[in-house]
């Protein structure tokens, strides 16, 4: 938290450096609240990165710079204005109703998802309440049931007391928020409601429970109800000790509750760019992918040519966008790799990507395994025989290393080497270095016999041993589809 106060807040609490240099107070919260401090607790929420990204990528796309039109959305000028869509978006809450809410903030949990499906939530106050019903306090003290039958019209409300109806009529009857707990505290014993709220925070611990009901009782007796009555209400304070929400707070994470749903409705592609690139909630990227794929939204591989780092949006003609995985998914990738792969674009094999990117040997095999260069390569749109496939491909990775090694005195400077191969290895087709010229120089199909001293080779010597004119043996390369 962050205590706030005028500039004699040093001359008032012990204070010592933090781990990133900022004068930190030596009190703890107890501490903090005893002097009388104020104290602001700053939470940070990824979900609005993750909404911030969405939003960019929106107007990333947009071919004037603007998003797509949204009935009745307003935009700030330069694109999407999140904080002014409407609330009463009735698309929105369908999605809210279905129970379709992964990547949704506040309502994604396997729990949520069951209990907004029950509730079905029509308006933002109803999302409101959701949140705030979903807490331990009113599910300890049995309140979730009655409210969902009450607000069906299965069953009347129960208020407590017939005196509490106007503080739980807009929660039928349930005790779901803070201040309602101040109210009936306040009902009950006459007490002001700063006393009440810190009778509130009083009955968080079992001490302080233990205190408030010797204090309670005979307070709330005295002012007329019975034993049954105050039973019946303290039950449930009790319960709801365990933790409650304020209002105001529920109010404040049902914003992006529903921001995050609405995109989701409107917007799949980019909600689910920004989700997989800041993974604010609870689930594992490949179930959010699966959601996405569930959602009708391509999910495009890794391409060296076109992933950037962080999910991006590619525009599908007649249909929902497409997301594009990231080279950050890449194991062991730098950030350094990640700009001069960029950087160095557009390639046109995997020798001039070798030489051009100054990536590492093992990020260049992970992109391989990834399927970084299938399109480069055509990997898997070939039928024909002697196809280049991603084991040619990490072959070649290993040749090029030893050559760049060989060039560079097997010191593995991968400058110096592109300093002596020069125009040579720009992957240009007939590169020596090629994976197409070396896929076909490995291949068994038929082919026309060059004599070895034609043949690309390194550290070549010779040793008066060189074989005399050889023939093809005739035998075809295997398909995937064939047996021996």
């Amino acid at each position: 938290g962050v205590l706030l106060s005028d500039s004699g807040l040093l001359d008032r609490t012990p204070v010592e450096a933090s781990w990133l240099g900022f004068p930190m107070s030596q009190f703890d919260k107890d501490d903090v609240e005893e002097m009388g401090f104020l104290k602001l607790d700053v939470l940070g929420i990824r979900m609005q990165s993750a909404m911030a990204h969405a939003v960019a990528e929106i107007a990333r796309v947009a071919p004037d710079g603007k998003p797509e039109s949204t009935d009745s959305v307003p935009d700030a000028g330069s694109g999407l204005d999140i904080d002014v869509i409407p609330l009463d978006d009735e698309a929105t809450f369908e999605l809210i109703r279905s129970a379709r809410t992964l990547g949704c903030f506040q309502i994604e949990s396997p729990g949520q998802r069951e209990l907004v499906g029950k509730f079905s939530p029509e308006t933002f106050d109803d999302l409101i309440v959701d949140i705030s019903l979903f807490r331990p306090g009113p599910v300890k003290s049995d309140m979730v049931t009655p409210f969902l039958r009450a607000r069906h019209g299965w069953s009347q409300p129960q208020y407590l007391l017939e005196v509490l109806r106007p503080i739980l009529t807009e929660t039928s009857g349930v005790v779901v928020f803070h201040e309602q707990v101040i109210r009936i505290v306040t009902v009950l014993t006459g007490c002001s409601l700063a006393r009440s709220d810190e009778v509130r925070r009083t009955l968080g611990t079992p001490e302080g429970q233990q205190e408030i009901r010797t204090w309670f009782y005979p307070t709330a007796m005295n002012r007329g109800f019975t034993l049954a009555e105050v039973e019946q209400v303290w039950d449930v304070l009790k319960a709801f000790a365990s933790f409650g929400f304020c209002k105001a707070h529920a109010a404040a994470f049902a914003l992006p509750t529903y921001q995050s749903a609405w995109l989701k409705a409107h917007h799949p592609a980019a909600f689910f760019a920004g989700i997989l690139t800041h993974d604010p909630g609870m689930y594992p990227k490949r179930l959010i992918l699966d959601d996405a794929r569930n959602s009708g939204i391509g999910v495009r591989s890794l391409d060296v040519n076109r992933s950037d780092r962080v999910y991006r949006i590619e525009p599908e003609p007649g249909r929902e966008s497409s997301i594009r995985i990231p080279l950050a998914e890449v194991k062991g990738i730098s950030d350094a790799e990640e700009v001069s792969i960029i950087a160095s674009r557009p390639y046109e094999s995997l020798a001039d990507f070798w030489h051009r990117s100054a990536v590492s040997r093992p990020t260049s095999e992970r992109l391989i395994l990834a399927g970084g260069f299938d399109e480069l390569h055509r990997i898997g749109q070939q039928s024909q025989r002697g196809g280049i496939t991603r084991r040619d491909l990490l072959l070649q990775v290993g040749d090029l290393d030893r050559y760049s090694r060989s060039l560079s005195g097997g010191r593995g400077n991968r400058a110096a080497s592109r300093k002596r191969t020069g125009a040579r290895n720009s992957g240009v087709p007939g590169d020596p270095m090629d994976s197409t010229v070396a896929a076909r120089r490995q291949s068994q199909a038929p082919a026309p016999v060059c004599e070895p001293t034609e043949m690309a080779t390194q550290m070549a010597f010779d040793l008066a041993d060189a074989p005399g004119s050889i023939t093809a043996s005739g035998l075809s390369e295997m398909t995937e589809g064939e047996q021996v």
